[in-house]
């Protein structure tokens, strides 16, 4: 029933024979339900579109959310190929190095085996 429908229809806001007094009363909470059911259902339709807005900026909201997660994923990615590019470039000049003590690792040799390499800085 559309809204404001029941303003044409006024079958029920007759008054009633004046014998009648039962009728009257029934009229009477007649219109006080109908009146109480138009008030429901239009906070009942007031909250279901808040429900959806609510659910629209939240959608929004995981979207960006889903988007930024993304951006560091790929961002993640390519700074670990990146490593493993350095790493893989690395690797033969430690191959003396396998099992090697602490003193190797960490001795006077150190700038002999290791090359200076500049890991460039990737934004968050």
């Amino acid at each position: 029933m559309a809204q404001g429908s029941d303003n044409n229809d006024t079958s029920y806001t007759k008054s009633p024979s004046p014998g009648n007094r039962q009728g009257s009363s029934d009229d009477v909470r007649k219109v006080m339900r109908r009146e109480k059911n138009r008030i429901a259902a239009q906070k009942s339709r007031m909250r279901q579109t808040q429900k959806a807005d609510s659910l629209h900026l939240e959608s929004e909201n995981l979207e960006k959310e889903n988007a930024a997660l993304r951006k560091e994923v790929k961002r993640l990615t390519e700074e670990a190929k990146y490593l493993s590019t350095v790493l893989s470039n690395h690797e033969p000049l430690c191959t003396g190095l396998s099992g090697a003590s602490t003193e190797l690792l960490y001795g006077a040799h150190h700038g002999a085996f290791h090359q200076h390499i500049s890991v460039p800085h990737y934004p968050l």
